[in-house]
């Protein structure tokens, strides 16, 4: 079955690729009429999400929110397959790298250090990853978690993979990341995904107590890599820019939960000031801290 869905869905992925970004543009209106208001794909988690996360908003402004967000998210995934066919030179006119940010990376890369960036499911992290590899000097790894359908898994793969990212898997992070210490790396860790509350670094994100992942916290310490928080502002449509900013330059050095109280709170700011562009169907809240847990 899985095979039947991928082979089926191949040529029209493909055909989405290919298309130029106007007429793409149109076929996204489409989908978004389509998901918003005949699907109503995970509507209610969007709106109770956003009514959490805006307690200050009006019904009025929560509901325009909302359909900002799904406009955003049927652009997303076809700019997302656009990556299959699109070249070198479009990609780096559609996605680009602040002057400010590529300081950044050039120094460490000059520095011979490996660094590690923490960002959220916020613009268009596959461009960011593309245009990263092909501006920046250092290998890009990109921890992610693979998909269940192995075929959509492999074509996701090539895609990310097409530029000359590397990919590490999330439960061989660290000791991919040990493997390749000889290489002057970026890792990118995506931080605002779900862990089991139990094992969780509780915290105050978006008005409500939220679990964090505390692996990106404990690598950073064990390998002493310096932590950059990567942004992804949307321009305009189809155009994004990626800014970065240093978080800690020895993270063996900060105070336990530090590290994750600054990546969440800074992907918190840039939530409330392009709320559309993150992942608002995530059931992101669907953990209740334990008692025991305290919140940082």
């Amino acid at each position: 079955m899985q095979g039947l869905i991928y082979y089926i869905s191949l040529p029209f992925i493909y055909f989405l690729s290919l298309l130029p970004f106007p007429v793409l543009y149109r076929v996204c209106d489409g989908f978004y009429f389509v998901l918003y208001y005949v699907v109503g794909y995970r509507k209610n988690v969007a709106m109770q999400n956003l009514r959490n996360a805006f307690p200050e908003k009006s019904e009025a402004e929560i509901k325009r929110m909302c359909k900002d967000f799904y406009h955003y998210l049927c652009d997303l995934f076809p700019e997302t397959f656009k990556t299959l066919t699109i070249s070198r030179s479009a990609m780096l006119k559609h996605c680009t790298l602040s002057p400010q940010a590529k300081e950044i990376f050039d120094r460490y890369n000059q520095e011979g250090k490996s660094i590690i960036l923490v960002m959220g499911h916020y613009g268009n992290w596959e461009w960011a990853g593309n245009t990263f590899s092909l501006t920046c000097k250092q290998k890009l790894f990109v921890v992610y978690h693979p998909l269940a359908n192995k075929y959509l898994n492999g074509l996701m793969y090539r895609m990310r993979t097409r530029f000359g990212t590397g990919l590490i898997a999330m439960r061989e992070t660290y000791k991919d990341m040990v493997k390749y210490k000889s290489i002057t790396s970026a890792t990118a860790f995506i931080a605002d995904q779900t862990p089991m509350p139990e094992n969780a670094i509780w915290t105050s994100f978006l008005n409500q107590d939220t679990p964090v992942f505390p692996g990106t916290e404990k690598i950073a310490k064990k390998m002493n890599y310096p932590i950059v928080y990567i942004t992804i502002k949307r321009l305009k449509r189809g155009y994004y820019t990626i800014l970065a900013e240093l978080l800690s330059e020895e993270p063996k050095n900060t105070a336990d939960t530090e590290i994750t109280t600054l990546h969440t709170a800074r992907l918190e700011k840039d939530i409330r000031e392009q709320p559309e562009l993150w992942l608002w169907t995530h059931k992101r809240w669907k953990h209740k801290r334990p008692a025991e847990k305290s919140i940082v």
